[in-house]
Order: structure tokens, then sequence, then C-alpha cells
């Protein structure tokens, strides 16, 4: 499922002329992977950051130490300001961040299984969107938000 939608963005991205990159906490770099997987990457794919701790975020990222205070890593608040700064340290056209938490574990405030998207760009507001994936393990949730992530891109490269 992964691999058809990392080639389906490559395609897209290639054909429109646009730059991706990503900045990820909770996929540890597996977007990034599944879209370097696939030939001609090169063309579209400008950066990948795992920004795993919240001092990454904050330093690589320029991620507030207020929105982490104020919503925690795993919101929709430091996932737009994880997505604004690739899109700002890159070259990119687009930028997609994703935070949340795999599992195990999690809270009644912030279950398993829940995971925060932004999807950044230069002529549009910063948008974003949460999915409870559910508590389906670790890797479920990861491999869950890496095809939610492509889908995302792939959708935005045509816009």
């Amino acid at each position: 499922m992964v691999k058809p939608l990392a080639a389906l963005l490559v395609e897209r991205a290639r054909a429109r002329g646009l730059h991706v990159s990503l900045a990820e906490s909770c996929t540890g770099g597996l977007i990034a992977a599944a879209v370097t997987d696939v030939q001609g990457a090169s063309t579209v794919f400008d950066l990948g950051v795992v920004t795993y701790s919240n001092a990454a975020k904050q330093a690589l990222l320029g991620v507030r130490a207020e929105t982490i205070a104020m919503h925690g890593a795993v919101s929709e608040q430091v996932a737009c300001e994880m997505a604004e700064g690739a899109l700002a340290i890159s070259a990119a056209d687009l930028a997609l961040a994703v935070t949340g938490i795999a599992g195990p574990g999690g809270s009644d405030h912030k279950p398993e299984g829940r995971v925060c998207f932004a999807l950044a760009r230069h002529d549009a507001p910063v948008q974003c969107d949460t999915v409870d994936f559910g508590a389906i393990g670790r890797d479920g949730v990861r491999r869950a938000a890496v095809a939610h992530a492509l889908r995302r891109l792939a959708a935005a490269a045509l816009a």
C-alpha cells in the first residue's frame, strides 16, 4: 500500500515541478524512507528531518517551547509549527509534519494511536488534522501514519 502511494506522490510532484520536505517524529523517518525508495525521488525530495525530542523540534524546526508547554508535543499546534519549520529550512514547495503516540501507552487525553499531521505550502495556510488510528500496536500506528501522510502529500501535489 505504501509503495504505490509514494510512487504516486513522486509522479505528481515531478509533473508539477514541486519539491517536498518532511518533519517526522513518531514515524522516525519512515515517510522519508518510503519516498526515497521510489526511483526518481531525488527530483522531488528535498529533505527529511526526524525530530523525536522536544529539544530537537525547537532547535531544528523552530517549534516554540510555549506551544509544546501549552498543547503538548502531540498536538496540531506543534505539527503546524513543525511543518512551517520544515518549509522554512528547505527548498520545498510542500512540507508535511507528523507527531503522535505510536504506543504502547498514551493517556485518556492523548490515547495510543493519535497522530497529528500538518501540511505547509508557501501559497496557503497550514492544514492540520488529527487521526486516531486506535491501539493497533506501535508498528500498525506507524504504518497507518505513513500511508495517511503519503495520501495527503499526493493530494496536495495536485492542488
